[in-house]
């Protein structure tokens, strides 16, 4: 396989990872040491999240090939970008809580669920809770009606033994 096989493999893989994915980081990496690099990517292959670095020009003819307008933008320097596939905000999560202890990493913008965002949205993104604290808050509030119901019944019910005692 020559080079421009590589490289159009290459493309391709981007694309389907862009593609695949519910979000997408970008940062610019420099000035970080080997071991902070390791220490982060350790933090995210644990949350199912893939961190590579992938040239710039490839990674932007992959995003016009899965029609991800927004994020060439972020594509200049030296560019680190983490793929999301499963949670959109765990690689926000991830990457914001290490760039706040280790000034050297930046972030630049992101893709998240078809539109691009700027770094302030990335953070934005960042504090929302995960997925599985959604479901919990959502079920919490499906629940409170129904519970609160049931303490009414027995309020009711042990008013009424009082009352015939």
């Amino acid at each position: 396989m020559g080079v421009r096989e590589e490289k159009a493999a290459l493309v391709e893989e981007v694309a389907q990872k862009l593609a695949a994915s519910k979000s997408v980081i970008v940062a610019d990496y420099r000035g970080l040491t080997v071991a902070e690099v390791t220490e982060l990517r350790k933090n995210l292959r644990e949350a199912g999240i893939e961190f590579r670095v992938i040239k710039n020009t490839l990674t932007r003819l992959a995003t016009a090939k899965v029609n991800a307008q927004g994020l060439e933008e972020y594509l200049a320097g030296p560019t680190a970008i983490a793929f999301g596939i499963e949670d959109a905000v765990a690689p926000a999560k991830i990457l914001n809580t290490f760039a706040t202890t280790h000034k050297a990493l930046e972030i630049k913008g992101g893709f998240v669920e078809g539109k691009a965002i700027d770094a302030e949205g990335v953070k934005a993104l960042a504090t929302l809770p995960s997925r599985e604290g959604l479901i919990s808050m959502f079920l919490s509030v499906i629940q409170a009606p129904v519970r609160n119901f049931a303490y009414a019944v027995k309020q009711i019910s042990d008013q009424k033994e009082s009352a015939s005692a």
